[in-house]
């Protein structure tokens, strides 16, 4: 095993910091709900914000947001570091800090990080690292090398291999490369519970996706409630501040597409854990890293690695630590105290965690006393804000376009 304070990846290369420059802003891509939360949270310091988007988002009615764009694309590579230079001049925003929210800003970001430097302040890690997050195949052989527990893992070059894997089931299908799999099938992951399954399934994906993007994963017992987040500011080969929260609902229950309400809580097992990866890759900025407990062996088990802002970072801010502001002041060369997230903090998604958990509770598997008290813990909601109620106001009143628009966008 990789001694903890080395690195099995060498000679990655250091993100600058560019000196402070006044009158700095940032440039958000991504206006859905993580998108928001960070409008808010650098707006609300007065700090400017611009957020680019290729769909309609609940950020255009963010009082946060100065200015909220449209571009044609960013799910291509070129096209989204096209469209964010193209906006950056456009507008004067030289010198502005990036926040990508989703996956593939990320691989764009990091591919031509270069390119962009020369305009922004880019927060993405350089590709050296990056790729040990985008692919899975190399995000479970890092943890390999580091010690880290994760679930089995197998990927094979044709049909014929699947008989093998038989006697594991049930199993998992997932993608190596996640977007890819998403946007071809609106799914995260297939479960196969007989041969016959494995077989159809396989063939599935390999329609989507190449064979050797499509891995097989034995499945740990346990729902969302199982499953655990730690997330961090990171810089220097050690963590600036953190938090740490379990996922006690989301859609889907077993595989799920997005967590629906998340509490922060004392979990000191995954943090050496999740430190020694990032260190491993000498990562900087803002991240979160998914682990599930295995019942059977007690072992926390390393599931995903999101290099950006994530889906619940706003619940960062309402525990005491804010994730974005972290990283703002960081790259203006602002000094910053570190802090610690409080426990019993909870985050929550009303728009999809209300039909979830009354579903849930007609079948037994919540109890209305636990849906009510973590109703009272709910400090922080996905969308909707006191001082900024316009975004949950226009979610719900265009839900019917948001839940089209993103069928389609799967689809495309």
């Amino acid at each position: 095993m990789t001694d903890e304070h080395s690195s099995p990846v060498e000679d990655l290369p250091a993100v600058e910091v560019p000196k402070r420059r006044d009158n700095v802003g940032a440039l958000v891509i991504g206006g859905d709900h993580p998108g928001l939360a960070v409008a808010r949270s650098l707006g609300r310091r007065g700090i400017p914000v611009y957020v680019i988007d290729d769909q309609h988002s609940v950020s255009k009615f963010s009082k946060y947001a100065k200015r909220v764009l449209r571009v044609d694309d960013l799910r291509d590579p070129q096209k989204a570091v096209d469209a964010t230079l193209e906006i950056g001049k456009r507008y004067g925003l030289k010198d502005w800090v990036l926040f990508p929210t989703r996956d593939e800003t990320v691989m764009a970001f990091s591919l031509h990080r270069e390119r962009l430097a020369e305009f922004f302040r880019v927060t993405t890690q350089p590709w050296e690292s990056t790729q040990f997050v985008w692919d899975k195949n190399n995000t479970y052989k890092l943890a390999g090398k580091l010690g880290i527990p994760a679930p089995g893992t197998w990927t094979v070059e044709s049909i014929d291999q699947l008989p093998s894997l038989f006697s594991k089931l049930p199993l998992a299908i997932k993608p190596a490369i996640k977007e890819n799999f998403f946007y071809a099938t609106g799914a995260k992951a297939w479960r196969a519970n007989t041969p016959a399954d494995l077989l159809k399934l396989w063939e599935a994906a390999v329609l989507c996706i190449k064979p050797d993007e499509i891995m097989i994963q034995e499945i740990i017992p346990g729902d969302g409630d199982s499953q655990l987040s730690y997330c961090a500011f990171f810089r220097d080969g050690k963590t600036h501040s953190s938090l740490t929260a379990k996922r006690l609902r989301q859609f889907l229950r077993e595989f799920g597409r997005a967590a629906t309400y998340v509490e922060t809580a004392d979990l000191p097992e995954i943090e050496e854990m999740s430190e020694r990866f990032l260190r491993a890759i000498n990562f900087y900025g803002i991240a979160e890293i998914e682990f599930k407990q295995d019942s059977r062996d007690g072992q926390y088990k390393l599931l995903d690695v999101n290099a950006r802002a994530w889906g619940f970072h706003g619940l960062g801010l309402a525990a005491g630590v804010d994730f974005p502001y972290l990283l703002f002041a960081d790259q203006m060369g602002l000094d910053i105290e570190s802090c610690r997230a409080r426990p019993g903090v909870g985050w929550i998604r009303l728009l999809t965690d209300t039909p979830n958990s009354f579903f849930e509770m007609s079948r037994g598997n919540l109890r209305v006393a636990t849906y009510l008290q973590s109703m009272q813990r709910a400090k922080a909601e996905s969308v909707f804000s006191w001082d900024d109620p316009l975004p949950s106001v226009a979610e719900f009143t265009l839900l019917p376009y948001f839940v089209a628009k993103k069928l389609w966008h799967a689809k495309k």
